[in-house]
């Protein structure tokens, strides 16, 4: 029985001896990074983990999202500690706050994971310009319509330009009639996000696709990957 009983004490010391060590690395780690990024903006509120917790008493749930109850933080950190964890507080606003047992290294792991998959998710809109003469030919608007066409099914935005030379200005109404022309051919693809309007010697329209044809441009993407 002694031979048992010194065993079991070797092993709870060692777990002991763990535990203490991870948390030492814990705190170097993150001393390290605060010191990095002090007087920096922009840096999302660190989680306070196992001696960082400041409350008095904390509600404490497990690892599994059992509710253990309401204990001291020095007693929920040492629980924490023989199962091999570390005490994460979750809700620092509640009464008593809440805290998780976790292995912390693991969560965040895993939550730039998911920032990085939601950042690939993300369509950039860019804005594709497309430049036309208010006496342009019948085949060179077909080539910028088709332009246009496939601008809006790849889920970019259209900046429509009719460039006037001289006094082309004057007659600023041919201009309005390609802009009109264009919209017209492209109308199922699109909505107008700015109405022709004429800046300088430019007049300017501006043209977003249709929501379907943004979800529609996401699929493809998720396929060609």
């Amino acid at each position: 029985m002694p031979c048992a009983e010194a065993g079991q004490a070797n092993f709870v010391s060692w777990k002991r001896v763990v535990s203490t060590t991870r948390l030492l690395l814990y705190r170097i780690i993150h001393g390290l990074v605060f010191q990095s990024c002090r007087g920096c903006t922009g840096i999302k509120e660190q989680l306070r983990v196992n001696e960082m917790i400041r409350a008095r008493e904390v509600r404490l749930i497990s690892e599994t999202g059992e509710q253990l109850g309401v204990f001291s933080s020095r007693e929920a950190l040492r629980i924490a500690q023989e199962r091999g964890l570390d005490l994460v507080e979750v809700a620092p606003n509640a009464k008593p706050p809440v805290c998780r047992i976790m292995d912390y290294g693991k969560y965040k792991y895993e939550q730039s994971k998911r920032e990085r998959e939601a950042r690939k998710k993300q369509k950039v809109v860019t804005i594709k310009e497309v430049k036309m003469r208010p006496n342009i030919e019948d085949h060179d608007f077909d080539v910028r319509r088709r332009q246009a066409e496939q601008f809006l099914r790849d889920g970019d935005k259209i900046k429509a330009t009719i460039m006037f030379r001289g006094r082309e200005v004057v007659h600023a109404e041919l201009g309005k009639a390609v802009l009109d022309r264009l919209l017209e051919s492209v109308k199922d693809l699109c909505i107008v996000e700015r109405s022709p309007k004429l800046e300088g010697k430019n007049m300017v329209m501006i043209l977003a696709p249709k929501p379907s044809i943004v979800e529609g441009s996401k699929g493809n993407q998720k396929v060609s990957q």
